[in-house]
């Protein structure tokens, strides 16, 4: 066995895992695009994703929920944005290698 191997470790491995399970729906993916932009409210997420706001709303609180997003209410609507500066580079990664 190679003793020079440099491998990350298994906590790191373990959060990653769960953070692209969360991520393995092409609308919280393109969620994530979109606040990628800046913070948005709640009703331009979904139109901006073809989904409901009911859907929207679903996505956006799994993504919260992982400490992946924060809100903010402004009146009567709420707006979301990145925290988590790994998903621009989970984006970009994606940007770079699976575009068709």
């Amino acid at each position: 066995m190679n003793n020079q191997l440099k491998l990350l470790s298994d906590e790191t491995f373990e959060k990653a895992a769960e953070c692209l399970k969360v991520m393995a729906h092409p609308a919280r993916l393109k969620i994530v695009n979109i606040l990628m932009q800046g913070e948005f409210p709640v009703h331009e997420i979904a139109q901006l994703c073809n989904c409901t706001p009911n859907q929207t709303c679903e996505h956006l609180r799994l993504l919260k929920g992982q400490g992946l997003l924060a809100s903010q209410r402004k009146g009567r609507a709420v707006y979301y944005e990145i925290i988590s500066p790994q998903l621009p580079g989970l984006i970009n990664c994606i940007s770079k290698n699976c575009v068709i």
